[in-house]
């Protein structure tokens, strides 16, 4: 079973842009969406998302602003999953039991914090798992196998599966490698995150007024398996469905990262022109 995955960065280049985005990743089929809360340290991210958090931090967006745009999508949309991804200190200023209620109040489902290996966020899990919110953590391609092992079992939501070293924007190569890792993943929970698949940035990387996002795949393991001793699937098994059988085999190589970089500028170009078709707002009587 597969679910389509969709990242975007809150406030980037503005609220009512990301408001847009978040109902157009839903039309077009995506079963969770990731909201990045902006954070001026985003030490795991590669210059396309830092630029995304540039945008946002300078537009004034808080994880406040965040919070509300669940809620805003939540008066549209209430079955699509919604995961807050971002580092520690935006929680740790609102606070943990204050964040917890604000997020399940919003709508929010899951929660990834980058930068909290399970070890050092007990406590937050405890406030998230009270308010009925998943806690996902990451594992890496150099995580060993034990290691992974123990990460898995912290989670409550899906396991994140960073796939490639370094920081996220770079472009993935080794896809056979991948395959073979994600494998293995499934092993140790119903589902592993396959991490970009492709990424929106406009007709090139340098275009700063773009709107920062990428796609990934997720992958269930335990609804279709035969195994007894099978991890119980959580919430987010609900959202994967199995691949359409019109589906194409996909295709490798440049060819496959050429076909993923039309199809990204296609729908970026797509939201700026129903941006300028927009009429302005009226004046205030």
């Amino acid at each position: 079973l597969l679910a389509l995955m969709g990242f975007l960065m809150a406030g980037d280049p503005n609220i009512d842009t990301t408001s847009r985005i978040f109902l157009k990743l839903q039309e077009i089929g995506a079963d969770i969406i990731e909201l990045g809360i902006p954070f001026s340290d985003p030490a795991s991210d590669g210059p396309v998302i830092q630029r995304g958090v540039e945008r946002a931090l300078t537009g004034g967006t808080t994880l406040r602003d965040t919070l509300a745009l669940v809620a805003q999508f939540r008066e549209r949309d209430t079955e699509t999953g919604i995961v807050l991804m971002g580092y520690l200190n935006p929680i740790e200023i609102m606070g943990y039991e204050n964040f917890a209620s604000s997020s399940v109040a919003a709508g929010v489902d899951g929660v990834l914090v980058v930068d909290m290996p399970p070890e050092e966020s007990m406590e937050l899990h405890r406030r998230l798992a009270a308010a009925d919110i998943d806690t996902i953590y990451l594992v890496a391609p150099t995580t060993s196998a034990e290691r992974a092992k123990d990460i898995a079992e912290a989670c409550t939501g899906y396991l994140y599966y960073v796939s490639l070293k370094g920081v996220t924007g770079a472009a993935i190569t080794d896809h056979e490698s991948i395959k073979k890792t994600i494998e293995s993943m499934r092993q140790l929970f119903p589902v592993a995150v396959h991490l970009q698949r492709g990424r929106w940035t406009g007709d090139d990387e340098s275009d700063s007024d773009a709107p920062t996002g990428v796609f990934s795949l997720a992958q269930v393991a335990a609804s279709d398996s035969d195994d007894d001793d099978a991890p119980p699937a959580g919430r987010f098994d609900a959202w994967a469905r199995p691949p359409s059988q019109d589906s194409v085999e996909p295709v490798e190589g440049d060819d496959a990262r050429r076909r993923q970089e039309e199809a990204d500028a296609a729908l970026a170009r797509r939201l700026q022109a129903e941006e300028e078709e927009e009429p302005p707002p009226s004046p205030p009587p």
